[in-house]
């Protein structure tokens, strides 16, 4: 039963049709690729070189390092809004800069709501109860510069899986799995950074680089069905492109990639059911072994490429509102997500408010599309002696 339903939940969490099983179906607690916040997701989900708010904990904890005072964010979205299932997304951040240690402390819950089940046995397709299902992980986390330009940032998760509340058939134990993992990521933001006949980029440009969900293989059942959580790899960058007293525009793109091991089952071995799970690489080998279990051409497919622009007008001080566009891809064999997103934001003194709007209608057949009109809405307040609700670096910092 385990395996049914975590399929069943991951096709549904990602909407995900594809041509061939990748990594992406074998990786447990798929919920911690979800983009979170309504600000990212409205400029395609790349969010990886911005990192200017508490969302930055998801996308990329080192740009915390370049915040100081306060802020609380959250996030909820009906996911999947096609299927007219019960689910549902809630993301809760909170940062706080102590001077004394010239760092931040930052703390975000995320919850993923799956509904309800019917429960049968293997004797017959008859009802015999029901069971609800959710994922959950509490991320506690600490951001602060080691130079300037440069910033770092950690990320320990706590991750609660609960699928079923008891096994099927001959299986003993429970469909309810903890584990835990980290994150590890880096920030640069020069504060000097001209290019000869090119642009001057001083305190317009960053990159970021996050290695997340590092961790154990987490098993419901038993050890040897085990499967690795998902490990990923995201290399953000933003661009200023144009700024003055009332107006901003910067442009973002993000690339990232899953490092699980594949396994046999995806390098020609069809019978996924015998596979011996724990044959996979540990996450601390897959990180290397991930970028190499394919042809090159395969495993340029498998990266994720994501972008958007942010315009912002009005005055920081007073009130901003932002529009907001991008654009996200999946390759066909690795999931096939393709949309565009839409959003807007608001912010007056501490104040903020930002929703986004995924549509999959420009496509061809993309009007039946699980994630098509998909909305996320975010409430944020942010205080402190030189912080706001954020508009974008270094913008209101």
């Amino acid at each position: 039963m385990k395996r049914i339903l975590y399929l069943m939940i991951f096709l549904v969490l990602t909407g995900g049709f594809v041509s061939e099983v990748k990594a992406q179906g074998e990786a447990a607690v798929p919920f911690l690729l979800l983009a979170p916040d309504s600000r990212a997701g409205g400029i395609g989900e790349s969010g990886g070189g911005l990192a200017d708010n508490s969302s930055a904990v998801f996308w990329n904890p080192a740009g915390i390092a370049f915040l100081t005072g306060s802020e609380v964010s959250i996030t909820h979205s009906n996911w999947l809004p096609q299927f007219n299932l019960d689910l549902f997304y809630e993301y809760l951040t909170y940062r706080q800069y102590i001077e004394d240690i010239g760092g931040s402390f930052t703390a975000s819950i995320t919850y993923m709501n799956y509904g309800e089940f019917i429960r049968t046995d293997d004797s017959s397709p008859d009802p015999i109860g029901t069971f609800r299902s959710f994922d959950a992980a509490l991320t506690l986390g600490y951001a602060a510069k080691v130079s300037n330009d440069w910033g770092l940032g950690f990320n320990f998760r706590l991750i609660h899986s609960r699928l079923a509340d008891q096994g099927a058939g001959y299986e003993k134990g429970e469909g309810v799995a903890t584990s835990v993992s980290f994150d590890i990521a880096t920030m640069w933001r020069p504060t000097h950074f001209d290019i000869p006949f090119v642009a001057d980029l001083s305190n317009k440009f960053s990159m970021g680089i996050n290695l997340s969900n590092l961790g154990p293989k987490i098993y419901y059942i038993d050890q040897a069905q085990a499967d690795p959580i998902p490990t990923n790899f995201r290399l953000g960058f933003a661009v200023k492109l144009m700024e003055d007293q009332y107006n901003s525009l910067t442009y973002t793109l993000d690339f990232s990639k899953l490092l699980v091991d594949k396994g046999t089952a995806f390098r020609g071995v069809v019978d996924t059911v015998t596979e011996n799970k724990n044959e996979r690489d540990d996450f601390y080998k897959a990180i290397f072994t991930a970028w190499a279990d394919e042809p090159f051409n395969e495993e340029l497919r498998d990266i994720v490429t994501s972008m958007g622009l942010e315009y912002w007008y009005g005055e920081p001080s007073d009130f901003m509102f932002a529009l907001r566009g991008g654009f996200f891809y999946e390759d066909p064999s690795y999931g096939n997500r393709k949309f565009m997103t839409l959003g807007a934001g608001l912010r007056y003194d501490i104040y903020g408010f930002d929703f986004s709007y995924i549509t999959t209608d420009v496509f061809e057949g993309g009007e039946n599309h699980p994630l098509n009109n998909t909305l996320r809405f975010t409430v944020s307040m942010g205080w402190g002696p030189t912080t706001k609700a954020s508009q974008g670096f270094p913008r209101g910092i």
